[in-house]
């Protein structure tokens, strides 16, 4: 794996985001990189990604859009129609272009943290939940259940993140991406097939 200046990265990053996402952005790294531990991640992939995850978001919506246009990012109808979700895929692609982050793995975690997908590996799943997580998150239901279960069961954590998601989206289905509809889905299935294999062992 290539080595990353992560000083080098941080001082980049601070010019391209403001304040408050610059601070939300350390408590995903930290976060990330304490799951990391947990969960046998590399640590330099985890702290890179959680610190590029969001690079893209300060850039304007209008922006986002030209730029994936540009730069033949695909766009789908609904990503149009929901700008703010680019940040996510132009993210990684700035990650590589802007921030020389070449790892597969690192750009796939930014490019998934926002809408989760299937079938997530465990540095997806990390960036992912620490983005959901961090310290200074508190709107969220059910946080102090979603913050134990990140350290004990993961997939857990994602089947209750998802579901607390979809409830929420669910309330205004123009915001609902139908990639969150599917990783909800996987992710209750493992939910329902632990409970099953629980209750066959009682």
């Amino acid at each position: 794996m290539a080595q990353y200046d992560l000083w080098k990265i941080d001082k980049k990053l601070r010019k391209a985001i403001d304040t408050d996402r610059y601070h939300h952005t350390l408590g995903v790294m930290f976060t990330a990189a304490s799951m990391a531990m947990v969960w046998d991640v590399d640590l330099t992939r985890a702290r890179v990604a959680g610190l590029l995850h969001d690079c893209a978001k300060c850039i304007p919506n209008e922006k986002k859009i030209s730029m994936c246009k540009k730069n033949e990012i695909p766009v789908t109808s609904f990503e149009l129609a929901n700008p703010f979700l680019l940040h996510a895929k132009l993210g990684a692609y700035l990650a590589e272009k802007k921030y020389d982050v070449s790892d597969p793995e690192i750009l796939s975690a930014i490019t998934w943290h926002t809408t989760g997908k299937p079938d997530m590996t465990m540095l997806e799943k990390i960036i992912y939940i620490a983005d959901y997580i961090e310290p200074a998150r508190n709107k969220a239901p059910h946080l102090e259940k979603v913050r134990r279960l990140a350290f004990s069961d993961i997939d857990e954590c994602m089947y209750q993140i998802l579901k607390d998601s979809m409830e929420y989206l669910s309330s205004n289905p123009k915001t609902l991406d139908t990639t969150t509809a599917d990783a909800y889905r996987f992710y209750k299935n493992l939910h329902e097939e632990k409970n099953t294999e629980e209750t066959a062992e009682q």
